[in-house]
């Protein structure tokens, strides 16, 4: 399902977010941006704080940055929220604390969400999550799945290799029940099992925090994605700075592997016939 974009809130925007909307092209924004959400523990570190302060300060962030993209028009974004390593890996009291605060924030922002005409859902191994954190993400999704404007997506228990995992798991029972067969298998048919098969992929991938990584996110789909680093960590990261992530995306050029920049390619048959023996070391 696709969201209907209402681009006429763009006046709703802050005065400093509207001086930077005002230099992009409403034509050329991206459909999809996808945000690795880092930094929280080392934004309550440098305040002397418990960790549990950053995810709460984080939170508040998510909500800034969703009613920027619902007022600028953007029909999908996905939000790294809660990996499958951080539930292996994190202590239980701060898994606990998390899930909690997904429960609070979801209770607490549903009603907004509806204002900004935002829907939500969510990608991941989410039936392994607790089952009172499931309800109150269903009532969410419930509660919000009328609304036509930015689809909101949170990446909760999520693993891009799992992932692939599962969808392999699943061409795999095809081929064995003859619905497919396995030298007939495209890149389409890994796509459609994917947990965002109704999703476009991200235009535009975002990392706060400044590290220069992955982290196991939207593996597949990130393959032709713009990446834009900020040293900023995800609990001081605003809907202005997402501005500003989309502005350095639109200054540059996507080639998808092609030459979309003018540039010739060179003619081959021109060449002489030695050129390829003299790149190569002796």
């Amino acid at each position: 399902m696709s969201s209907s974009i209402n681009p006429s809130r763009v006046h709703e925007l802050p005065s400093e977010e509207l001086a930077i909307y005002r230099r992009l092209d409403p034509a050329r924004l991206p459909k999809h941006v996808a945000i690795i959400m880092d930094g929280n523990g080392r934004w309550a570190g440098k305040r002397s704080l418990k960790r549990f302060f950053g995810h709460k300060q984080g939170a508040e962030s998510v909500q800034y940055v969703v009613e920027t993209a619902s007022r600028i028009g953007l029909p999908w974004l996905t939000l790294y929220a809660f990996s499958l390593e951080n539930n292996l890996k994190r202590p239980k009291s701060e898994v606990s604390f998390l899930m909690g605060l997904l429960r609070t924030y979801l209770t607490n922002n549903v009603q907004r969400m509806n204002d900004n005409n935002v829907r939500i859902q969510y990608i991941g191994r989410t039936h392994e999550l607790e089952e009172d954190v499931r309800e109150r993400m269903d009532w969410a999704a419930n509660a919000t799945r009328h609304n036509t404007g930015t689809v909101l997506t949170l990446a909760l228990n999520y693993s891009a290799r799992s992932e692939l995992l599962d969808a392999f798991k699943t061409l795999h029972t095809e081929i064995e029940r003859k619905e497919l067969r396995a030298e007939d298998l495209t890149e389409q048919d890994i796509q459609r099992h994917l947990y965002t098969a109704h999703m476009p992929d991200p235009d535009l991938l975002i990392r706060t925090s400044g590290e220069m990584r992955i982290s196991n996110f939207l593996l597949w789909q990130i393959a032709y994605s713009e990446i834009y680093v900020t040293d900023r960590l995800w609990p001081d990261f605003r809907g202005i700075h997402m501005l500003e992530a989309i502005e350095d995306y639109q200054g540059r050029e996507r080639r998808y592997g092609g030459l979309n920049d003018g540039t010739e390619s060179d003619d081959i048959a021109s060449l002489p016939a030695n050129a390829a023996s003299t790149l190569v070391p002796r």
